[in-house]
């Protein structure tokens, strides 16, 4: 039997440790520290998402969460207590919303697992201050993960490290980064709660392709990439605007956050909302920009979209089922608009599209004629240029009517002579934007007089 020395057993366990812990070494050396980039073009392409606000004091209609903050202990209790209570979303029914999301032309969804209140709309382990402890007592999660992956829609979650609830139950006073507790990297119960939560997010309900870290995320992002290496994380690592777009162009990836009306989750009355066309609009010059557009639904107490909301969503829908391919996989040219006409291009650069917007409910009617000259664009006798959604074929109840789009290129640049042909509306006077397809063209700019190649064929 060959025994080994003492002296060899020293060495062999010294020779295991200092293995360990080069390994030790190189997992922390290549920890995940930021989006993989060919997801982040992944996330760019989608374009259009749907956010969803949702939380147990829609019930009230209050503002989501943020009414706990400075509120008596009183409120809070109440809060907390009392409110679980009336959550029961009887006609809640997430096919309906994936199917409108779909129609809307939306490709991923951003929902509000949990905001800063700490109700968790998910079956967790980790308090019960969520819903399976409401007279509703299922998981909203899973039913609304699977009701948008089976309309093939990317499934994002929103999370906020801070926890009202937690707070409170620590003694912390709440509210939202105004003392060193409300972060996480500062309170390691805090911490712990948050990775327990999010590893049941990222574990229990399959892929999982967007996390929107509303807070301090420092030490939880590189959680979340442990368990699912290719989440993007949006907030946190992303420019993410609210309520606004910038003036110019941000450096890619950017999204922009949207209510349809003045608030994010259900407010019952008084409550002002856009139009459809100004959502469109925004969509628009949010792709135009190169940002992403993650439009907010506030639902109702009883499980149901606002039906001001729905009708948004319905006009939208209308829109894009002509011009979709307008709004993803495309980015900015290096001009992004020329008076009333807004531009983005195809990735692969084949295509550029200008978005005429109307300046007036006279400008470009239904059947009308109208040219356009694109000072930024150089054309040639390859040109093509079509109206989307539209056959150039006939304008109904015109006889003799030439509809036929014309393309002249000059040194001024691309003059094109087209027909607004779409009629979506009886009284003919929508949509508010009509697009152009542009192909065998390049950018060119008119400040410095050189021209950027878009895949001119035959073209020098």
């Amino acid at each position: 039997m060959f025994v080994i020395p003492s002296k060899m057993k020293i060495i062999s366990k010294r020779f295991i440790l200092v293995f360990f812990m080069l390994c030790l070494c190189f997992n922390i050396h290549a920890q995940q520290k930021t989006n993989d980039p060919e997801r982040v073009k992944w996330f760019q392409d989608l374009g259009f998402g749907m956010f969803i606000h949702w939380n147990v004091d829609a019930t009230l209609g209050a503002v989501i969460s943020h009414s706990l903050s400075g509120a008596s202990n009183e409120y809070v209790e109440k809060y907390f207590n009392t409110l679980p209570e009336f959550f029961d979303p009887q006609k809640f029914d997430p096919a309906k919303w994936a199917k409108l999301a779909k129609l809307a032309g939306m490709k991923y969804v951003v929902f509000t697992a949990k905001h800063h209140a700490g109700f968790c709309m998910w079956d967790t382990k980790t308090t019960d201050f969520n819903v399976m402890k409401t007279p509703f007592h299922r998981d909203i999660t899973k039913e609304l993960v699977t009701a948008f992956r089976n309309e093939g829609i990317a499934i994002g979650f929103y999370f906020s490290p801070e926890d009202f609830n937690y707070f409170h139950k620590n003694n912390i006073p709440i509210g939202r980064l105004q003392h060193p507790q409300h972060y996480p990297v500062n309170n390691p119960g805090l911490m712990k709660y948050d990775k327990d939560q999010l590893k049941e997010l990222f574990t229990n309900y399959g892929k999982i392709d967007i996390a929107f870290l509303d807070g301090p995320g420092d030490g939880l992002r590189e959680f979340i990439w442990s368990i699912q290496p290719n989440v993007v994380i949006t907030r946190d690592l992303m420019k993410t605007p609210e309520q606004s777009t910038p003036n110019e162009p941000l450096p890619r990836p950017w999204e922009a956050c949207y209510t349809m009306g003045t608030d994010w989750g259900y407010k019952p009355t008084n409550d002002p909302h856009k139009t459809g066309t100004q959502v469109i609009n925004m969509l628009i010059e949010i792709r135009a920009k190169g940002g992403n557009f993650l439009l907010n639904v506030g639902p109702k107490p009883d499980g149901e979209i606002q039906i001001e909301q729905e009708s948004i969503l319905r006009e939208v829908a209308l829109w894009n089922f002509a011009n979709s391919e307008s709004i993803y996989t495309v980015k900015p040219l290096p001009t992004i608009k020329e008076d009333n006409i807004w531009y983005t291009q195809s990735n692969d650069e084949k295509f550029i599209y200008a978005y005429v917007t109307r300046k007036d409910a006279d400008y470009w009617k239904y059947g009308e004629r109208k040219t356009f000259t694109l000072t930024h664009i150089l054309g040639n006798q390859q040109t093509k240029v079509e109206v989307l959604g539209f056959g150039e074929t006939l304008v109904e109840y015109k006889q003799g009517f030439d509809p036929k789009t014309y393309v002249s290129p000059t040194p001024l640049g691309l003059v094109i002579s087209a027909v607004n042909g779409q009629r979506f509306y009886t009284n003919n006077k929508w949509p508010n934007t009509v697009v152009l397809k542009i192909s065998n063209a390049a950018y060119r700019n008119t400040d410095i007089g050189v021209s950027k190649q878009n895949t001119m064929d035959g073209a020098k």
